[in-house]
């Protein structure tokens, strides 16, 4: 039975705070109101103020995403069995036939892949002109050539091998049979006793009586001390020399070098590539043992299963995880600005002007009448004491403060010492690389042609801000270059003055600045400082898509 895959819920690239907590909580909520499952995840790493609230409630990380586009495991593979690589041509004719498919993977005991064998292959194996040793350089088994021929092994292993000598037919008196029976050789021979009795004299390692001849307990016996193999069949001469070819293993004939597979964990639009550039109709799939798995064709990528994911606190593709084109959107629950995301059909979509998307979170909990665990309640406050920077923002509505409050109750919150602590933790700049520091809140935005991005970071103090713009000033040049921006902006906000200062880098990044806010902006060599201006959402971004847009 297949595994039911989970719908994932997942915030934006550099969660924030709200990002994580949004995920987890509307998962908690979903799973107790919606069919199905659903799971939070995240597409960055967690920073230091989200490690702690989660610390504090005891929530466990989301597992990270990096990419939410259709993989190899999300479409219906053919679980075609393996066989051995000792399984005769026969045999794997039938086998393609019941299976009614054209490819069939070859495997070791251990599972792992060692060849395929496809129709085409056999019908050549059938067509060419091979010499009469051909059997022999095959190493075919002598159980595989009595069930080709339906036969029966009187004498000797049936495990043992044809190793050496060639293959005859024996219809001559047995003083023509001395000129051309050699040491080794399989002989296909009829009932007469003294044609068998010259074969095995003459050191065959192998006969076969056709037509269903019976064999005498004297040759039986002789064939035994001999070492020879004696196998029975019902088919007459003609047939058994047709058809014998056809007990060879498939590994002399399958294709072992330069196969094509794909892992269960490659991406989709991968495969769809190499598979334009090849003839192949089925291709093996391996997991990440490299163990065989089963088979996909081209036919397999139209009914794949595509990720079904929820977004919160994002509308902006620039902000989804990868691979968002290639994933099912199923609702989309945030509070900014609408964005450039499109889905491929109608989606539930909740957005709210609010200060925090786990306001309303906390708001779907209310209306649908489920009680809000004191954990989940915990973790909805501190999204929004972070995204209000505790009330401090513009954006921050009195929804955003009554729904803190009863969510501290229910979590047996103080606000003012929890918001003490996340906000202590989130500007511990010391230990951290610029890198680390730029990303934990970071997004990209688009304007026209201009790309542009901003990051913020929030502290208690000026020191701790000044501190941490030494170490950006020159990595927020080379992020600018890697990630081919034409401007990008860092708000460094000091969460008690309510103000930000402003760097930037770009060739434009200062006017547009600058004339985003007319005037109110003071130059302090380098930076501008923005008092009152505490919020990306509501205040830095719409001053700087007007400024851009009036450019």
């Amino acid at each position: 039975m297949e595994k039911e895959k989970s719908v994932w819920v997942i915030g934006h690239k550099n969660p924030d705070t709200d990002s994580i907590c949004a995920a987890i909580a509307y998962a908690d909520l979903k799973n107790k109101t919606g069919k199905g499952k659903y799971e939070a995840r995240r597409a960055g790493q967690i920073n230091e103020e989200s490690k702690y609230v989660l610390e504090y409630f005891g929530i466990p990380s989301p597992e990270f995403v990096s990419d939410v586009g259709a993989q190899v495991k999300d479409i219906e593979i053919r679980e075609t069995p393996g066989s051995s690589s000792n399984i005769s041509l026969k045999t794997a004719w039938e086998t393609m036939k019941a299976q009614n498919v054209v490819t069939l993977p070859i495997t070791n005991q251990n599972g792992l892949l060692e060849g395929l064998i496809i129709t085409g292959d056999i019908a050549t194996s059938y067509m060419d002109v091979y010499d009469n040793r051909i059997l022999a350089k095959a190493r075919t088994q002598y159980k595989n050539i009595a069930e080709t021929l339906e036969g029966e092994v009187h004498t000797g292993n049936p495990h043992g091998y044809f190793t050496k000598g060639k293959v005859v037919a024996a219809t001559e008196s047995p003083e023509l049979m001395e000129e051309y029976i050699e040491d080794d050789d399989m002989v296909i021979l009829g009932n007469r006793y003294e044609v068998q009795l010259c074969a095995i004299e003459m050191n065959a390692s192998c006969i076969i009586v056709c037509s269903d001849a019976k064999v005498s307990k004297t040759i039986q016996k002789l064939a035994d001390d001999r070492g020879c193999v004696i196998i029975t069949t019902p088919y007459d001469t003609y047939t058994v020399a047709r058809l014998i070819n056809q007990s060879m293993p498939v590994k002399y004939f399958m294709r072992r070098d330069h196969l094509i597979t794909f892992e269960t964990e490659e991406y989709v639009d991968d495969v769809r590539e190499i598979m334009s550039r090849e003839r192949h109709r089925d291709f093996p799939i391996i997991d990440e043992t490299g163990k065989y798995v089963g088979m996909i064709s081209r036919r397999n990528l139209l009914n794949m299963k595509r990720k079904q994911v929820i977004l919160v606190d994002h509308n902006e593709k620039t902000q989804a995880v990868d691979g968002v084109d290639g994933a099912e959107i199923l609702e989309i629950i945030d509070h900014h600005r609408l964005g450039s995301l499109e889905t491929i059909s109608p989606v539930f979509f909740r957005n709210q002007p609010l200060g925090c998307t786990s306001t309303i979170i906390y708001q779907m909990y209310q209306e649908q009448g489920v009680t809000i665990p004191q954990e989940i309640a915990g973790l909805l406050c501190s999204a929004i004491i972070s995204d209000t920077l505790m009330f401090r923002s513009p954006t921050c509505t009195q929804l955003d403060k009554q729904a803190a409050e009863a969510l501290a109750e229910i979590a047996r919150l103080t606000i003012e010492e929890h918001a003490k602590g996340m906000f202590q933790a989130g500007s511990n700049f010391k230990a951290k690389t610029p890198e680390e520091i730029l990303y934990q809140d970071f997004k990209t935005f688009s304007s026209g042609e201009t790309e542009f991005g901003v990051g913020q970071l929030n502290a208690m103090s000026d020191e701790e801000l000044q501190e941490v713009k030494e170490k950006l000033l020159p990595y927020i040049k080379q992020v600018q270059s890697e990630r081919k921006l034409d401007l990008v902006y860092v708000m460094l906000t000091n969460i008690l003055e309510e103000s930000s200062e402003l760097i930037f880098v770009g060739e434009s990044a200062k006017e547009t600045a600058e004339g985003a806010f007319h005037g109110h902006a003071i130059d302090k060599g380098g930076s501008l400082w923005l008092k009152g201006v505490v919020s990306r959402k509501k205040q830095l971004i719409p001053a700087l898509m007007l400024a851009l847009q009036e450019k």
